[in-house]
């Protein structure tokens, strides 16, 4: 776990709340002017990034547009709304996300007991995102709450644990929970000691008793609506087997879209997305409206295990037109040690795919030269935090991307501003 000052700390903290810039424009439509005029405050974030940049023409580019007035961005994606600082799939969350700039933002997609879908990272994800263990309905988990087994000078032996499952409760018993940020203490020896955990570079300042909100979808679709943002909802694979109870995998796929048509978005407005091709296909099949700008997530976890040209030919062939890998699936390093697109960002632009990538501000501090799975095939690159706009300027310039999620959307949204990106 990565150590971070107090001074930065705050930094990411007060970038909700110290407006730098608020801007407004309009056009002929309605719904265009309620996004465009939506208050933007990216907070000090972005710019102590680009104070901390080797000199260059990309620093004294971002350093040129520091006082203009900043407006959304359909480049810049919130990730799970703000999850570096905010409990993720949240009211909360989603409003610091939109005020972020975030141009679109995301609701993973699962289901209760009773069939109805909510917001969540992952069906069985209770146990770490919410309280659910320290209130009653902790004995609906399939798992209950287990204490950390102890070595004999403190070490983990066998780390504490629990597994709780949206489809065990209804959905009257889901809104009493709260969200808390995603994390859980392995050396716990109580449920109150289990909620713990949470990483150094985020906060429970956010998380307390009577914030973290949790959201249907058809709320979190409302509220992205009235904060003047576009859609993403992630179509989650089910922990449980299906059919559920009768509810079968197309109908979980049909129902997402369903519940956008019934509160009147268009489908230019959504970009459903999925890791499970199958529910991809059947959207570009039954909802071709909405299948159109449907997104098919590559869960790779090395560059072993991205796709080969022709399986990204395939996806094209298939009526797939937006593929999503990780952030490390798009950069590599030349031989002068600076970041250049893959091998696979260039493929997948000759199969005649678009892309979109994921996550940045989900690796803590780094500088520390250890930033793990987002930046694996560049990171003896990444020397400093500004490197982080190195990052974000090739993704945009060398490889193309449509956009990028972000846990923290303020300095994707201030590249954005500054090089003309909408």
């Amino acid at each position: 776990m990565r150590h971070q000052t107090v001074t930065v700390a705050l930094a990411l903290l007060l970038s909700v709340t110290t407006g730098v810039a608020t801007a407004s424009s309009g056009n002929d439509r309605d719904d265009d002017r309620q996004r465009s005029n939506s208050s933007v405050e990216l907070g000090p974030r972005p710019f102590f990034l680009v104070n901390e940049m080797e000199d260059g023409r990309l620093k004294r580019q971002l350093q040129r547009c520091t006082a203009r007035p900043f407006k959304k961005s359909d480049f810049s994606i919130g990730h799970r709304g703000a999850a570096l600082q905010f409990p993720e799939h949240t009211k909360e969350s989603y409003e610091a996300g939109a005020r972020l700039g975030a141009g679109i933002l995301e609701c993973d997609v699962t289901f209760t007991k009773d069939k109805q879908l909510v917001c969540r990272h992952a069906q069985n994800d209770l146990h770490t995102t919410t309280n659910i263990l320290v209130t009653d309905l902790a004995k609906s988990c399939i798992r209950p709450f287990t204490p950390a087994v102890l070595g004999p000078n403190g070490e983990i032996v066998t780390p504490a644990s629990a597994e709780c499952r949206t489809s065990e409760i209804t959905l009257a018993e889901f809104k009493t929970l709260r969200g808390k940020m995603d994390a859980f203490n392995p050396a716990a020896q109580t449920p109150e000691q289990f909620l713990g955990g949470t990483a150094n570079f985020r906060t429970d300042l956010y998380a307390g008793p009577t914030s973290g909100q949790l959201m249907t979808f058809a709320e979190s679709v409302e509220l992205f609506k009235k904060l003047g943002v576009k859609h993403t909802p992630e179509l989650k694979f089910p922990s449980v087997a299906m059919p559920f109870d009768g509810f079968t995998q197309q109908m979980y796929a049909q129902k997402m879209i369903d519940e956008l048509k019934a509160a009147g978005v268009r489908p230019r407005d959504v970009f459903p997305q999925s890791f499970n091709k199958p529910d991809v296909l059947y959207w570009i099949k039954a909802e071709p409206a909405f299948g159109r700008q449907a997104v098919f997530l590559d869960d790779a976890n090395t560059v072993a295990d991205l796709p080969s040209f022709a399986d990204l030919v395939g996806y094209r062939k298939e009526g797939i037109r937006i593929w999503a890998p990780p952030t490390f699936a798009l950069l590599s390093l030349d031989g002068a040690n600076r970041i250049v697109a893959s091998q696979w960002a260039h493929d997948a632009k000759q199969a005649g795919l678009d892309i979109i990538t994921w996550t940045l501000e989900r690796s803590g501090i780094l500088a520390d030269g250890n930033n793990g799975f987002y930046y694996q095939t560049i990171d003896p690159a990444i020397t400093r935090e500004g490197d982080l706009y190195k990052v974000i300027d090739v993704l945009a310039k060398e490889v193309g991307v449509l956009g990028i999620f972000s846990d923290w959307a303020a300095p994707v949204t201030f590249y954005a501003n500054c090089t003309g990106l909408k």
